[in-house]
């Protein structure tokens, strides 16, 4: 896993585009505290991550997804973890994402399985899919983050 510098997010688009088949990744990457990863296997770019301050307490992960080559890996599970780790030592109270289950059902059960709480649901009519918002209380948290426990 390693983070990179937004200089070199087009390896996060190509990704991206071979992922979801869409070069969007996120609205604007002009935004405080960006943070992205990439996941490798023997050196050659599995999935990605990206995410950003939503507020001042709470981090909100944007985009991630790992190529079909390479799931079943446990690599989301694993960036996710890195992600929260690092929000947590940044003094996040809050860790939330967003997931359309009917597109991609694995991050709804990733969310529940990682003991993150359901806290909003709505139709979101671009997808043209429920929109469902995950939440962990990193504030809840002991002094360690859960994949440390």
């Amino acid at each position: 896993m390693v983070r990179i510098p937004l200089a070199e997010k087009e390896i996060v688009y190509a990704l991206n585009l071979e992922i979801f088949q869409e070069r969007r990744i996120m609205n604007s990457f002009d935004r405080d505290d960006v943070f992205m990863l990439i996941a490798r296997i023997n050196g050659v770019p599995a999935g990605f991550k990206v995410g950003y301050r939503e507020s001042q307490t709470t981090f909100y992960s944007a985009k991630g997804g790992v190529l079909d080559t390479y799931r079943g890996r446990g690599l989301a599970r694993i960036m996710l973890h890195a992600m929260i780790n690092r929000c947590f030592h940044a003094g996040y109270r809050r860790y939330v994402f967003d997931t359309f289950p009917n597109r991609n059902p694995g991050m709804s059960i990733l969310a529940l399985r990682e003991s993150f709480r359901l806290i909003r649901a709505d139709f979101n009519a671009v997808y043209k899919d429920y929109r469902l918002r995950f939440e962990m209380r990193l504030s809840d948290l002991s002094d360690e983050p859960p994949h440390q426990r």
